[in-house]
């Protein structure tokens, strides 16, 4: 008989539609969004264009932080009525293509949450006034951290003075990501002792809000970490540098903190260190980079897009620092050329490009590289040419720097501008253009009206320097406005020097101005004139000033007191015994009694060897004793590699302990 074919097992019905999804709304509420979207893909296994299941689906992605695939399933969507042009932009925002994350919400309505989600778009690219416009605009509507992120956008932008700190002190008890963003911006306004006031504000807050939540203490130091870190920059700032150092060096050693936090704490550490640790901040630095670039330097791709541009830069420059410190040309020069596409708006690659010259002794290179960025961005110019003025001066190039420095014009009348200008013209040999620079700052504060005015100390310095360089008539001159104007008694000194070259009758006249010296009324100036000035004796440092009275008084010469000479413990005077050897200070080759050794004569004769060796002829003996010593110190130098083998491998297992 033929056997009996077995039944297939049938496939079990699928669960009714109502129970998938009173399934799914129970992992959603209770925020199970993995077994959430499971069960939406159930849901459109059996019904595959539903929509619920679909936006369930993409929801319960975003929310599992799967972004890339809940991109995929909407770009998959071909169902028209399904708007998810709002979730494509937070996906793509998230992924860091900023700018199609953009062009996806000029399609969705404007809503709060739009106008949210692109004020934070405008703020990763850096378009801090726009993020702040629309933060305005949502003043009015109650959305949650609308207040931690306008403080954010303010300092962000450059704008801290416009934070209302008083308005936010009551709001930031409740809130620490407000109390952190509000230090910053005192921060910003150099007001360290509140912004660390307003940062410890926030390390309590945050630390009683995440124990409420239950969190672990291990996420509630990642959690506080950039409040840690930011201390220890207010720390910095505020010079205890001992105090920040050790916050950075636990920051970095625990690694408790997210990786944002952990790299500005590299960078700020590097920063306080001194040049002389070179090779551990480029070590730390390696950290920062991507794994997979070994020659080049780039940041990782969470950092890339996390950081602000400005933190970016500082990270860059330090690295090109250290690399310039360390002699590393090569790898120096490679990423200078790359940072100008990186920061296309920032003057830091010009002046890290400089740098690089200026390392390599061509100064020449780099003072024409700061001359055609300041001519080709004006607005920026003043940057750059400061630069090219130090670079020049560096160089001994002082007509170059003072150059420089005449093409900034709203510098030009500070007085540590005139002061460099006239120093650099000095070294140049252009003393007329020297004299026409103090003419000029005086003539500009001559009509200022500031209350801070500096028209007397620039007066007084350009007096000076005319009389310095023969221009008598000049200099009193202006002693004499100083006098008429201001009435300083050192002008009228120098009025009276100076006219006094030129013209002794005025001198007197303003001489007569001049105070009497008290103890100066007995003073004959004609017997002064004939004595032949003060003796000068050793040991007296300070000048002593005779009084003379009035008559003849008979100065008594003061007698020098005479004290017992003090001997060594037990020695006697009356018997001290032979004199000391007058050649003991002297080596003993030097002294008179040495006798060199003499040589033993019979050891040349002697031959020495084993029995039978017949003495070989002088040119044979001194080709062998030539033979012998470079053999020995071929020897030598092989013995002195292994004895400095030797110890690297003690060093290497020393480490190891130390690990261990």
């Amino acid at each position: 008989m033929a056997p009996k074919l077995k039944d297939k097992q049938q496939k079990p019905p699928p669960p009714p539609m109502e129970d998938l999804f009173a399934t799914l709304n129970g992992h959603i509420e209770q925020l199970e969004f993995e077994k959430a979207v499971k069960v939406a893909d159930q849901v459109l296994s059996i019904a595959p264009g539903d929509e619920d299941a679909i936006k369930c689906k993409v929801v319960g992605l975003i929310k599992d932080d799967k972004t890339k695939e809940a991109l995929s399933v909407i770009r998959s969507c071909k169902n028209p009525s399904l708007d998810f042009s709002f979730f494509k932009a937070y996906c793509l925002y998230r992924e860091n293509e900023l700018d199609e994350a953009l062009k996806s919400l000029k399609s969705q309505e404007t809503t709060p949450a739009a106008m949210l989600l692109e004020a934070q778009i405008l703020f990763r690219l850096g378009k801090f006034d726009a993020c702040i416009d629309i933060y305005q605009k949502l003043q009015k509507s109650k959305v949650d951290l609308l207040d931690t992120n306008y403080v954010a956008s303010l300092v962000a932008a450059g704008r801290a003075s416009e934070v209302q700190v008083e308005a936010f002190r009551g709001k930031a008890k409740s809130s620490f990501e407000l109390a952190f963003n509000t230090a910053c911006s005192l921060i910003e306004s150099n007001k360290y002792t509140d912004a660390e006031q307003f940062l410890l504000l926030a390390r309590t807050t945050g630390r009683e809000v995440l124990l409420e939540d239950g969190a672990a203490e291990d996420e509630i130091e990642t959690e506080l970490a950039p409040i840690a870190v930011q201390l220890a920059y207010v720390q910095q700032l505020l010079g205890h540098r001992q105090e920040a150092l050790e916050a950075y060096t636990h920051i970095i050693k625990s690694d408790v903190g997210d990786e944002l936090s952990l790299a500005v704490a590299v960078n700020n550490l590097i920063a306080l260190r001194s040049p002389k640790d070179v090779s551990d901040g480029l070590k730390k630095l390696d950290r920062l980079k991507q794994k997979d670039d070994k020659q080049s330097f780039h940041l990782t791709a969470k950092l890339d897009s996390k950081l602000s541009p400005k933190q970016k830069e500082s990270i860059y420059v330090t690295r090109v620092l250290l690399l310039l410190h360390a002699n590393k040309m090569d790898q120096a020069r490679e990423l200078v050329a790359a940072l100008p596409d990186m920061f296309p708006e920032s003057v830091m690659p010009v002046l890290l490009q400089a740098a690089l010259f200026v390392r390599e002794n061509k100064a020449g290179k780099a003072e024409e590289v700061l001359a055609q960025f300041s001519e080709k961005f004006p607005e920026k110019s003043k940057v750059f040419l400061l630069a090219r003025a130090q670079v020049a001066a560096a160089a001994s190039h002082p007509h170059i720097a003072a150059e420089s420095l005449s093409k900034i014009p709203d510098i030009q009348h500070m007085p540590a501008t005139v002061a460099t200008l006239v120093s650099l013209k000095e070294r140049a040999g252009d003393i007329d253009g020297a004299a026409a620079v103090l003419d000029a700052a005086i003539n500009w504060w001559s009509n200022s009206m500031t209350e801070d005015n500096k028209l007397n100390v620039l007066m007084q310095e350009a007096a000076s320097f005319k009389l310095r360089h023969g221009r008598e008539e000049e200099a009193s001159r202006l002693y004499e406005e100083l006098v008429k104007s201001h009435g300083s008694v050192e002008a009228l000194v120098g009025l009276v020097t100076t006219v006094a070259r030129v013209d002794v009758k005025k001198a007197e006249a303003y001489a007569q101005k001049l105070k009497p010296l008290p103890g100066l009324k007995g003073i004959n100036v004609d017997n002064l004139e004939k004595t032949s000035g003060a003796k000068h004796e050793e040991g007296v440092s300070q000048v002593k000033v005779a009084e003379t009275y009035e008559g003849k008084s008979k100065s008594k010469a003061k007698k020098k007191r005479k004290r017992k000479p003090r001997y060594p413990k037990g020695f006697d005077p009356a018997n001290p015994g032979p004199p000391p050897d007058p050649e003991r200070w002297l080596p003993k080759r030097e002294r008179s009694s040495y006798r060199p050794k003499r040589k033993d004569k019979r050891a040349a004769a002697q031959v020495r060897g084993s029995q039978g060796s017949v003495a070989r002829d002088k040119h044979e003996a001194g080709a062998t004793s030539s033979n012998a010593k470079s053999n020995q110190a071929a020897t030598s130098k092989g013995a002195s590699q292994n004895s400095v083998a030797e110890p690297s491998k003690t060093s290497s297992k020393s480490r190891k302990k130390s690990r261990n």
